[in-house]
């Protein structure tokens, strides 16, 4: 099976004063995806911005809105997001006691259901919910801050999670989050990964070579 091949930059580590420039930025550079990150400073430490700022986002532009949820009881989200324009609602296992039914949730408002994992827990707590989910996102750093530094262990999730996805005939994407730059995408893309979430390498310097730069590995 061969899923399309995406790019997703990460409007965390834009410049948050210019968001319709910055979005208009990632536009220009062709890609089809931006990645927003919402966090509530309690599932993890840092606070980024809500449904709120992502309806002001979608005024600006088209790019699918991959909206990845880090904070507690997602659900409560659902019907906002869904309002504000977003494409997919990504939700972590370990934030709900209730990952099934919120995924269900996120269908029936009419966005693609995505399930996340931190590097600490283990893919089993996916497989009760991989028939419902259009993406499945393998964070490759612990999550809340940009900048770190990518944890090589997650790849054996990605391979293992690429045999699971085969052996019940399922066709989610799936994507990794975390320390990518023109050296780990490739160990990603290779693992079986085929989103790819990249920040900081992408919004220090050039933006549109960094894109064309990390397209060009993705393609060798």
């Amino acid at each position: 099976m061969t899923l399309v091949t995406k790019l997703a930059p990460s409007i965390l580590a834009a410049d948050y004063a210019n968001f319709a420039s910055e979005l208009k930025r990632i536009e220009e550079t062709g890609v089809d995806y931006v990645h927003i990150d919402l966090m509530d400073g309690q599932f993890v430490p840092n606070i980024s911005f809500g449904a709120d700022v992502v309806a002001s986002m979608r005024k600006h532009s088209k790019l699918v809105f991959d909206c990845h949820l880090m904070v507690v009881n997602p659900e409560r989200y659902i019907d906002a997001l869904a309002q504000a324009g977003a494409d997919i609602m990504t939700i972590h296992t370990e934030s709900t006691p209730h990952i099934h039914g919120a995924l269900q949730k996120i269908r029936a408002a009419g966005m693609k259901a995505g399930v996340v994992i931190n590097p600490g827990t283990p893919l089993t707590a996916l497989e009760p919910v991989l028939d419902l989910v259009d993406q499945v996102l393998i964070m490759t750093v612990n999550p809340g801050f940009g900048g770190q530094a990518f944890i090589p262990s997650t790849l054996t999730k990605v391979q293992d999670l690429v045999t699971l996805r085969q052996e019940r005939g399922l066709a989610f994407d799936i994507e990794v989050d975390g320390g990518i730059d023109d050296t780990t995408i490739k160990l990603a893309q290779q693992a079986g990964a085929n989103v790819f979430v990249a920040g900081s390498y992408l919004f220090k310097g050039d933006l549109a070579a960094n894109v064309a730069r990390l397209t060009e590995v993705l393609n060798a």
